[in-house]
Protein backbone atom coordinates (compact mmCIF):
# COMPACT_ATOMS: atom_id res chain seq x y z
CA UNK A 1 0.00 0.00 0.00
CA UNK A 2 2.72 2.33 0.56
CA UNK A 3 3.75 2.72 -3.00
CA UNK A 4 0.12 3.77 -4.03
CA UNK A 5 -0.11 6.10 -0.96
CA UNK A 6 3.37 7.68 -1.72
CA UNK A 7 1.93 7.62 -5.95
CA UNK A 8 -1.50 9.21 -4.48
CA UNK A 9 0.54 11.69 -2.71
CA UNK A 10 2.77 13.24 -5.45
CA UNK A 11 -0.06 13.59 -7.82
CA UNK A 12 -1.70 15.75 -5.18
CA UNK A 13 1.22 18.10 -5.09
CA UNK A 14 0.96 18.11 -9.03
CA UNK A 15 -2.57 18.63 -9.03
CA UNK A 16 -2.24 21.71 -6.53
CA UNK A 17 0.94 23.10 -8.50
CA UNK A 18 -1.34 23.13 -11.70
CA UNK A 19 -4.26 24.69 -9.48
CA UNK A 20 -1.74 27.34 -8.53
CA UNK A 21 0.13 27.93 -11.44
CA UNK A 22 -2.56 28.21 -13.73
CA UNK A 23 -3.88 32.34 -14.50
CA UNK A 24 -7.31 33.41 -13.85
CA UNK A 25 -9.50 34.01 -16.06
CA UNK A 26 -11.46 37.15 -16.30
CA UNK A 27 -15.02 37.69 -16.85
CA UNK A 28 -15.17 41.72 -17.38
CA UNK A 29 -19.20 42.72 -16.94
CA UNK A 30 -20.20 46.03 -17.39
CA UNK A 31 -23.42 47.78 -17.18
CA UNK A 32 -24.33 50.91 -18.84
CA UNK A 33 -25.73 53.73 -16.73
CA UNK A 34 -25.89 51.79 -13.24
CA UNK A 35 -25.75 53.68 -10.57
CA UNK A 36 -25.06 52.23 -6.48
CA UNK A 37 -28.86 51.38 -6.66
CA UNK A 38 -29.14 47.73 -5.75
CA UNK A 39 -29.65 45.72 -2.31
CA UNK A 40 -26.53 45.09 -1.92
CA UNK A 41 -25.73 48.93 -1.59
CA UNK A 42 -28.46 49.58 0.89
CA UNK A 43 -31.50 50.35 -1.18
CA UNK A 44 -34.72 49.39 -0.06
CA UNK A 45 -36.68 49.34 -3.57
CA UNK A 46 -34.32 47.59 -6.29
CA UNK A 47 -34.82 44.14 -6.31
CA UNK A 48 -31.43 42.95 -7.41
CA UNK A 49 -30.69 39.49 -5.50
CA UNK A 50 -28.25 38.14 -8.25
CA UNK A 51 -25.97 41.28 -7.89
CA UNK A 52 -26.47 41.12 -4.10
CA UNK A 53 -25.41 37.48 -3.82
CA UNK A 54 -22.50 38.45 -5.55
CA UNK A 55 -21.30 40.88 -3.35
CA UNK A 56 -22.06 38.47 -0.67
CA UNK A 57 -19.16 36.35 -2.30
CA UNK A 58 -16.86 38.76 -3.17
CA UNK A 59 -15.68 42.56 -2.49
CA UNK A 60 -17.97 45.64 -2.45
CA UNK A 61 -16.44 49.03 -3.28
CA UNK A 62 -18.66 51.78 -1.92
CA UNK A 63 -16.43 54.77 -2.99
CA UNK A 64 -15.57 53.90 -6.13
CA UNK A 65 -16.09 56.33 -8.84
CA UNK A 66 -15.77 56.71 -12.65
CA UNK A 67 -13.54 59.26 -14.31
CA UNK A 68 -15.54 60.75 -16.84
CA UNK A 69 -19.78 60.86 -16.50
CA UNK A 70 -20.05 59.90 -19.96
CA UNK A 71 -20.48 56.08 -21.32
CA UNK A 72 -17.60 56.62 -24.50
CA UNK A 73 -14.79 58.54 -22.82
CA UNK A 74 -14.94 56.64 -19.34
CA UNK A 75 -15.11 53.32 -21.41
CA UNK A 76 -11.79 54.56 -23.31
CA UNK A 77 -10.44 55.76 -20.40
CA UNK A 78 -10.61 52.52 -18.18
CA UNK A 79 -9.66 49.96 -20.67
CA UNK A 80 -6.58 51.91 -21.36
CA UNK A 81 -6.04 53.33 -17.70
CA UNK A 82 -5.23 57.07 -18.89
CA UNK A 83 -6.71 59.73 -17.41
CA UNK A 84 -9.13 61.92 -19.15
CA UNK A 85 -8.12 65.56 -20.53
CA UNK A 86 -9.67 68.91 -21.87
CA UNK A 87 -9.17 67.36 -25.17
CA UNK A 88 -8.60 63.51 -24.31
CA UNK A 89 -11.25 61.21 -24.01
CA UNK A 90 -13.97 63.88 -23.60
CA UNK A 91 -17.65 62.46 -24.54
CA UNK A 92 -19.62 60.03 -25.72
CA UNK A 93 -17.98 59.74 -29.27
CA UNK A 94 -14.30 59.16 -27.83
CA UNK A 95 -11.80 56.49 -29.30
CA UNK A 96 -8.95 54.94 -28.31
CA UNK A 97 -7.62 54.69 -31.46
CA UNK A 98 -8.17 58.53 -31.97
CA UNK A 99 -6.86 59.66 -28.41
CA UNK A 100 -4.69 57.67 -27.54
CA UNK A 101 -3.67 55.44 -30.54
CA UNK A 102 -0.65 53.95 -29.16
CA UNK A 103 -1.62 52.99 -25.54
CA UNK A 104 -2.20 49.03 -24.83
CA UNK A 105 -5.55 48.27 -23.58
CA UNK A 106 -7.02 46.06 -21.17
CA UNK A 107 -7.67 43.01 -23.43
CA UNK A 108 -5.07 43.45 -25.44
CA UNK A 109 -2.68 43.35 -22.59
CA UNK A 110 -3.94 39.95 -21.47
CA UNK A 111 -4.27 38.90 -25.22
CA UNK A 112 -0.56 39.75 -25.61
CA UNK A 113 -0.28 37.64 -22.66
CA UNK A 114 -1.62 34.72 -23.69
CA UNK A 115 -5.30 34.87 -23.31
CA UNK A 116 -8.05 34.36 -25.71
CA UNK A 117 -9.84 37.66 -25.31
CA UNK A 118 -13.39 38.00 -26.56
CA UNK A 119 -16.54 40.41 -25.83
CA UNK A 120 -20.40 40.76 -26.40
CA UNK A 121 -22.26 43.91 -26.33
CA UNK A 122 -21.03 47.23 -25.00
CA UNK A 123 -17.78 47.07 -23.89
CA UNK A 124 -16.56 50.43 -25.63
CA UNK A 125 -19.20 52.49 -26.95
CA UNK A 126 -17.83 51.97 -30.32
CA UNK A 127 -17.21 48.29 -31.11
CA UNK A 128 -14.73 48.68 -34.36
CA UNK A 129 -12.26 50.86 -31.57
CA UNK A 130 -8.82 49.09 -31.26
CA UNK A 131 -11.13 45.82 -31.88
CA UNK A 132 -8.55 44.41 -33.95
CA UNK A 133 -5.77 44.40 -31.90
CA UNK A 134 -7.99 43.66 -28.63
CA UNK A 135 -9.94 40.71 -29.32
CA UNK A 136 -8.95 37.40 -30.00
CA UNK A 137 -12.21 37.44 -32.30
CA UNK A 138 -14.52 40.15 -33.99
CA UNK A 139 -16.98 41.68 -30.88
CA UNK A 140 -20.38 40.26 -30.97
CA UNK A 141 -23.25 42.17 -30.76
CA UNK A 142 -26.83 41.64 -31.46
CA UNK A 143 -28.09 43.27 -34.67
CA UNK A 144 -31.06 44.79 -33.33
CA UNK A 145 -30.64 48.38 -31.30
CA UNK A 146 -31.40 49.39 -27.64
CA UNK A 147 -33.80 51.28 -28.85
CA UNK A 148 -35.68 48.28 -30.61
CA UNK A 149 -39.90 48.21 -28.85
CA UNK A 150 -42.02 45.54 -28.27
CA UNK A 151 -44.74 47.20 -28.09
CA UNK A 152 -46.23 49.20 -31.38
CA UNK A 153 -47.62 51.88 -29.11
CA UNK A 154 -43.82 53.02 -28.44
CA UNK A 155 -43.69 54.01 -31.62
CA UNK A 156 -47.09 55.38 -32.06
CA UNK A 157 -45.80 58.20 -35.02
CA UNK A 158 -44.49 56.31 -37.83
CA UNK A 159 -43.12 59.99 -38.49
CA UNK A 160 -40.60 60.13 -35.22
CA UNK A 161 -39.86 56.75 -35.48
CA UNK A 162 -36.11 58.08 -34.30
CA UNK A 163 -37.58 59.63 -31.21
CA UNK A 164 -39.78 56.24 -29.20
CA UNK A 165 -41.31 56.98 -26.13
CA UNK A 166 -38.94 56.73 -22.80
CA UNK A 167 -40.43 52.81 -21.69
CA UNK A 168 -42.67 50.14 -22.50
CA UNK A 169 -43.16 47.10 -20.86
CA UNK A 170 -44.63 44.17 -22.87
CA UNK A 171 -45.44 40.57 -22.24
CA UNK A 172 -42.12 39.25 -23.47
CA UNK A 173 -38.90 36.84 -22.75
CA UNK A 174 -35.81 38.47 -21.71
CA UNK A 175 -34.37 38.15 -25.13
CA UNK A 176 -36.86 39.72 -26.80
CA UNK A 177 -34.72 42.67 -26.20
CA UNK A 178 -30.60 43.43 -26.89
CA UNK A 179 -29.18 42.46 -23.20
CA UNK A 180 -30.87 38.91 -23.72
CA UNK A 181 -29.15 38.13 -26.93
CA UNK A 182 -25.89 39.59 -25.39
CA UNK A 183 -26.57 36.78 -22.19
CA UNK A 184 -26.90 34.23 -24.44
CA UNK A 185 -24.23 34.81 -27.07
CA UNK A 186 -22.08 35.35 -23.76
CA UNK A 187 -23.27 32.06 -22.19
CA UNK A 188 -22.05 30.44 -25.86
CA UNK A 189 -19.00 31.71 -25.76
CA UNK A 190 -18.32 30.25 -21.95
CA UNK A 191 -18.98 26.63 -23.04
CA UNK A 192 -16.65 27.17 -25.96
CA UNK A 193 -13.87 29.02 -23.91
CA UNK A 194 -14.31 25.83 -21.33
CA UNK A 195 -13.92 23.44 -24.17
CA UNK A 196 -10.55 25.43 -25.30
CA UNK A 197 -9.53 25.32 -22.16
CA UNK A 198 -7.21 28.63 -22.24
CA UNK A 199 -7.23 31.82 -20.11
CA UNK A 200 -9.68 33.92 -20.89
CA UNK A 201 -10.83 37.65 -20.35
CA UNK A 202 -14.34 37.57 -21.51
CA UNK A 203 -16.37 40.68 -21.70
CA UNK A 204 -20.38 41.30 -21.43
CA UNK A 205 -21.77 44.63 -21.88
CA UNK A 206 -25.10 45.45 -20.73
CA UNK A 207 -26.80 48.14 -22.02
CA UNK A 208 -29.59 48.59 -19.27
CA UNK A 209 -30.87 50.44 -17.32
CA UNK A 210 -29.62 53.02 -20.48
CA UNK A 211 -32.91 54.85 -21.48
CA UNK A 212 -35.11 53.84 -23.28
CA UNK A 213 -36.70 51.77 -20.12
CA UNK A 214 -37.95 48.78 -22.28
CA UNK A 215 -37.90 45.97 -20.14
CA UNK A 216 -40.07 42.87 -19.47
CA UNK A 217 -43.34 43.56 -18.00
CA UNK A 218 -42.06 41.06 -15.41
CA UNK A 219 -39.78 43.28 -13.70
CA UNK A 220 -42.05 45.71 -14.24
CA UNK A 221 -44.21 44.29 -11.99
CA UNK A 222 -41.38 43.87 -9.00
CA UNK A 223 -42.63 47.37 -8.10
CA UNK A 224 -45.82 49.42 -7.16
CA UNK A 225 -45.31 52.27 -9.32
CA UNK A 226 -47.45 54.94 -7.12
CA UNK A 227 -45.31 53.46 -4.03
CA UNK A 228 -42.15 54.41 -5.66
CA UNK A 229 -40.17 56.86 -3.59
CA UNK A 230 -39.35 60.41 -5.40
CA UNK A 231 -36.09 62.21 -4.74
CA UNK A 232 -36.62 64.49 -1.59
CA UNK A 233 -34.14 67.01 -3.50
CA UNK A 234 -35.70 68.11 -6.46
CA UNK A 235 -34.10 71.56 -6.65
CA UNK A 236 -30.44 72.99 -7.91
CA UNK A 237 -27.96 72.65 -5.03
CA UNK A 238 -28.56 76.10 -3.11
CA UNK A 239 -25.92 79.07 -4.63
CA UNK A 240 -24.89 76.42 -7.58
CA UNK A 241 -23.09 78.27 -10.12
CA UNK A 242 -25.17 78.81 -13.91
CA UNK A 243 -22.60 76.27 -15.33
CA UNK A 244 -24.02 73.31 -13.50
CA UNK A 245 -26.19 71.63 -15.79
CA UNK A 246 -28.05 67.84 -16.49
CA UNK A 247 -27.96 65.23 -19.09
CA UNK A 248 -30.62 66.18 -22.10
CA UNK A 249 -30.49 62.64 -22.92
CA UNK A 250 -34.09 62.08 -21.94
CA UNK A 251 -35.64 64.75 -24.19
CA UNK A 252 -34.43 63.02 -27.22
CA UNK A 253 -37.31 60.09 -26.60
CA UNK A 254 -41.27 61.11 -26.31
CA UNK A 255 -42.16 61.71 -23.22
CA UNK A 256 -45.74 59.76 -23.36
CA UNK A 257 -47.44 63.43 -22.71
CA UNK A 258 -46.00 63.90 -19.06
CA UNK A 259 -45.35 66.65 -18.09
CA UNK A 260 -41.34 66.40 -16.56
CA UNK A 261 -41.87 68.80 -13.73
CA UNK A 262 -44.64 66.50 -12.56
CA UNK A 263 -44.78 63.29 -9.46
CA UNK A 264 -46.02 61.10 -12.42
CA UNK A 265 -43.27 61.47 -14.91
CA UNK A 266 -40.68 61.34 -11.55
CA UNK A 267 -42.39 58.10 -10.75
CA UNK A 268 -42.79 56.76 -13.99
CA UNK A 269 -39.15 57.04 -14.89
CA UNK A 270 -38.17 55.63 -11.90
CA UNK A 271 -40.06 52.84 -12.08
CA UNK A 272 -38.63 52.51 -15.60
CA UNK A 273 -34.99 52.43 -14.13
CA UNK A 274 -36.15 50.24 -11.57
CA UNK A 275 -37.28 47.72 -13.71
CA UNK A 276 -34.09 47.61 -16.38
CA UNK A 277 -32.02 47.36 -13.46
CA UNK A 278 -34.03 44.03 -12.13
CA UNK A 279 -34.07 42.96 -15.55
CA UNK A 280 -30.23 43.45 -15.91
CA UNK A 281 -29.67 41.50 -12.63
CA UNK A 282 -31.80 38.71 -13.87
CA UNK A 283 -29.64 38.50 -16.91
CA UNK A 284 -26.42 38.88 -14.54
CA UNK A 285 -27.63 36.02 -13.00
CA UNK A 286 -28.01 33.49 -15.89
CA UNK A 287 -24.27 34.61 -17.16
CA UNK A 288 -22.85 33.64 -13.55
CA UNK A 289 -25.29 30.54 -12.98
CA UNK A 290 -23.37 29.40 -16.29
CA UNK A 291 -20.21 30.21 -14.98
CA UNK A 292 -20.73 28.36 -11.78
CA UNK A 293 -22.36 25.08 -13.78
CA UNK A 294 -19.65 24.91 -16.11
CA UNK A 295 -17.25 24.71 -12.98
CA UNK A 296 -15.19 27.58 -13.93
CA UNK A 297 -16.19 29.88 -11.32
CA UNK A 298 -13.29 28.87 -9.11
CA UNK A 299 -10.26 29.79 -11.09
CA UNK A 300 -12.35 33.03 -12.56
CA UNK A 301 -12.27 36.89 -11.42
CA UNK A 302 -15.61 38.44 -11.74
CA UNK A 303 -16.14 42.02 -12.12
CA UNK A 304 -19.25 44.11 -12.42
CA UNK A 305 -18.65 48.15 -13.15
CA UNK A 306 -21.27 50.60 -14.32
CA UNK A 307 -19.61 53.33 -16.59
CA UNK A 308 -20.85 56.28 -14.74
CA UNK A 309 -23.35 57.37 -12.09
CA UNK A 310 -26.76 58.88 -12.92
CA UNK A 311 -29.44 61.11 -11.59
CA UNK A 312 -33.05 59.86 -10.81
CA UNK A 313 -34.74 63.44 -10.50
CA UNK A 314 -32.32 64.66 -7.79
CA UNK A 315 -31.31 68.75 -8.47
CA UNK A 316 -34.19 68.20 -11.22
CA UNK A 317 -31.48 65.82 -13.06
CA UNK A 318 -32.09 62.82 -15.52
CA UNK A 319 -29.03 61.06 -16.37
CA UNK A 320 -25.24 61.75 -16.07
CA UNK A 321 -23.10 64.81 -17.82
CA UNK A 322 -21.81 66.76 -14.82
CA UNK A 323 -19.13 66.18 -12.00
CA UNK A 324 -21.74 65.89 -9.33
CA UNK A 325 -21.32 63.01 -6.61
CA UNK A 326 -24.26 61.12 -8.37
CA UNK A 327 -22.95 61.15 -12.16
CA UNK A 328 -19.48 60.21 -10.89
CA UNK A 329 -20.09 57.37 -7.99
CA UNK A 330 -20.34 53.93 -9.72
CA UNK A 331 -21.05 50.56 -8.30
CA UNK A 332 -17.96 47.95 -8.38
CA UNK A 333 -18.21 44.16 -7.15
CA UNK A 334 -15.45 42.12 -7.43
CA UNK A 335 -15.47 37.99 -6.87
CA UNK A 336 -11.56 37.06 -6.23
CA UNK A 337 -11.20 33.46 -5.72
CA UNK A 338 -9.28 32.66 -2.88
CA UNK A 339 -9.42 36.15 -1.69
CA UNK A 340 -12.07 38.04 1.03
CA UNK A 341 -15.62 37.59 0.27
CA UNK A 342 -18.49 39.05 1.85
CA UNK A 343 -17.04 42.47 2.57
CA UNK A 344 -17.17 46.01 1.48
CA UNK A 345 -14.89 48.87 1.22
CA UNK A 346 -14.90 52.32 1.73
CA UNK A 347 -11.19 52.91 0.24
CA UNK A 348 -11.32 55.78 -2.90
CA UNK A 349 -10.80 53.85 -6.32
CA UNK A 350 -11.32 55.07 -9.51
CA UNK A 351 -11.88 53.33 -12.91
CA UNK A 352 -8.48 53.60 -13.73
CA UNK A 353 -7.09 51.74 -11.54
CA UNK A 354 -9.50 48.32 -13.09
CA UNK A 355 -6.30 48.06 -15.55
CA UNK A 356 -3.39 48.04 -13.24
CA UNK A 357 -5.37 46.00 -10.31
CA UNK A 358 -6.57 42.80 -12.87
CA UNK A 359 -3.12 42.85 -14.26
CA UNK A 360 -1.28 42.46 -10.45
CA UNK A 361 -4.11 39.88 -9.28
CA UNK A 362 -3.40 37.70 -12.73
CA UNK A 363 0.39 38.06 -12.36
CA UNK A 364 0.94 40.38 -15.39
CA UNK A 365 3.18 43.32 -16.00
CA UNK A 366 1.27 46.55 -15.62
CA UNK A 367 2.01 48.53 -18.80
CA UNK A 368 3.79 51.99 -18.33
CA UNK A 369 1.44 53.74 -19.92
CA UNK A 370 -1.41 53.09 -17.40
CA UNK A 371 -2.07 56.12 -15.01
CA UNK A 372 -4.09 54.00 -12.81
CA UNK A 373 -2.57 52.30 -9.43
CA UNK A 374 -3.71 48.42 -8.77
CA UNK A 375 -5.95 47.95 -5.41
CA UNK A 376 -5.40 44.20 -5.40
CA UNK A 377 -4.16 44.64 -1.56
CA UNK A 378 -7.46 45.80 -0.74
CA UNK A 379 -8.38 42.29 -1.67
CA UNK A 380 -6.56 40.92 1.61
CA UNK A 381 -7.58 44.00 4.29
CA UNK A 382 -10.53 45.63 2.65
CA UNK A 383 -9.92 48.28 5.50
CA UNK A 384 -6.79 49.91 3.85
CA UNK A 385 -6.33 53.34 2.20
CA UNK A 386 -6.17 53.32 -1.28
CA UNK A 387 -6.45 57.14 -3.25
CA UNK A 388 -6.28 60.18 -1.01
CA UNK A 389 -8.44 61.63 -4.11
CA UNK A 390 -10.20 60.94 -6.98
CA UNK A 391 -10.11 62.93 -10.52
CA UNK A 392 -12.94 63.73 -12.19
CA UNK A 393 -13.51 65.65 -15.09
CA UNK A 394 -16.72 66.01 -17.29
CA UNK A 395 -16.49 69.18 -20.34
CA UNK A 396 -15.96 72.39 -19.10
CA UNK A 397 -15.50 71.27 -15.49
CA UNK A 398 -12.57 69.36 -12.99
CA UNK A 399 -13.02 67.35 -10.28
CA UNK A 400 -11.40 66.28 -7.05
CA UNK A 401 -13.10 64.03 -4.89
CA UNK A 402 -11.66 63.06 -1.11
CA UNK A 403 -13.24 60.63 1.59
CA UNK A 404 -15.28 64.07 2.86
CA UNK A 405 -15.23 66.70 0.15
CA UNK A 406 -16.21 67.10 -3.62
CA UNK A 407 -14.73 69.99 -5.27
CA UNK A 408 -15.78 71.57 -8.80
CA UNK A 409 -13.97 74.18 -10.82
CA UNK A 410 -15.20 75.07 -14.26
CA UNK A 411 -13.23 76.71 -16.99
CA UNK A 412 -14.72 80.11 -16.21
CA UNK A 413 -13.26 79.86 -12.78
CA UNK A 414 -16.91 79.19 -11.04
CA UNK A 415 -16.28 76.60 -8.25
CA UNK A 416 -18.52 74.19 -6.26
CA UNK A 417 -17.64 72.68 -2.59
CA UNK A 418 -19.59 69.86 -1.19
CA UNK A 419 -19.18 68.42 2.15
CA UNK A 420 -20.53 64.50 2.29
CA UNK A 421 -20.04 64.11 5.63
CA UNK A 422 -22.85 66.92 6.38
CA UNK A 423 -24.48 66.59 3.36
CA UNK A 424 -24.54 63.83 1.46
CA UNK A 425 -26.70 65.21 -1.16
CA UNK A 426 -25.06 67.87 -2.25
CA UNK A 427 -27.19 70.20 -1.54
CA UNK A 428 -25.48 73.44 -0.55
CA UNK A 429 -22.35 74.55 -2.39
CA UNK A 430 -19.59 76.12 0.37
CA UNK A 431 -17.33 77.48 -2.43
CA UNK A 432 -18.30 80.58 -1.33
CA UNK A 433 -18.26 80.33 2.47
CA UNK A 434 -15.08 82.28 3.79
CA UNK A 435 -14.91 79.58 6.79
CA UNK A 436 -14.31 77.22 4.10
CA UNK A 437 -11.56 78.84 2.55
CA UNK A 438 -8.92 76.88 4.01
CA UNK A 439 -10.57 73.42 2.44
CA UNK A 440 -10.81 74.99 -1.18
CA UNK A 441 -7.23 76.22 -1.36
CA UNK A 442 -6.27 72.94 -0.22
CA UNK A 443 -8.75 71.60 -2.76
CA UNK A 444 -7.88 73.57 -5.62
CA UNK A 445 -3.61 72.71 -4.96
CA UNK A 446 -5.11 68.69 -5.01
CA UNK A 447 -7.10 69.47 -8.53
CA UNK A 448 -3.85 71.20 -9.87
CA UNK A 449 -1.69 68.42 -9.28
CA UNK A 450 -4.23 65.86 -10.90
CA UNK A 451 -4.33 67.81 -14.05
CA UNK A 452 -0.99 68.12 -14.29
CA UNK A 453 -0.68 64.45 -13.39
CA UNK A 454 -3.59 63.84 -16.07
CA UNK A 455 -1.88 65.59 -18.62
CA UNK A 456 1.25 63.99 -18.59
CA UNK A 457 0.65 60.70 -19.55
CA UNK A 458 2.70 59.02 -22.33
CA UNK A 459 2.29 55.67 -24.45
Amino acid sequence: MQPLISLLFVLSLASVSNADTQPPNILFISIDDLRPELGCYGDSVAQTPHLDKLAKAGLRFDRAYCNVAVCGASRASMLTGILPTTTRFVDYLATIDKDTPQALTLPEHFKKNGYTTVAHGKILHNARDAADRSWSRPVQYPKISHKTHRDPESVANPEQADKPRFYESPDVEDDAYIDGLIANSTINDLRRLKEEGKPFFLGCGFIRPHLPFYAPKKYWDLYEGDQIPLASNRFLPKEAPQELRGSREYQTYDLAGYDPTSDDFHRKMRHGYLASTSYVDALVGRVLKELTDLELDQNTIVIVWGDHGWHLGEHTFWGKHNTLHLATRIPLIMKVPGKISGASCEALVQSVDLFPTLCSLAGIEIPASVQGQSFGPLFDNPEATHNDEIYNRFKKADAIITSRFTYSRFQGGSEMLFDLQKDPQENTNLASREDHLPTIETMRSKLDQAIQTAESAQW
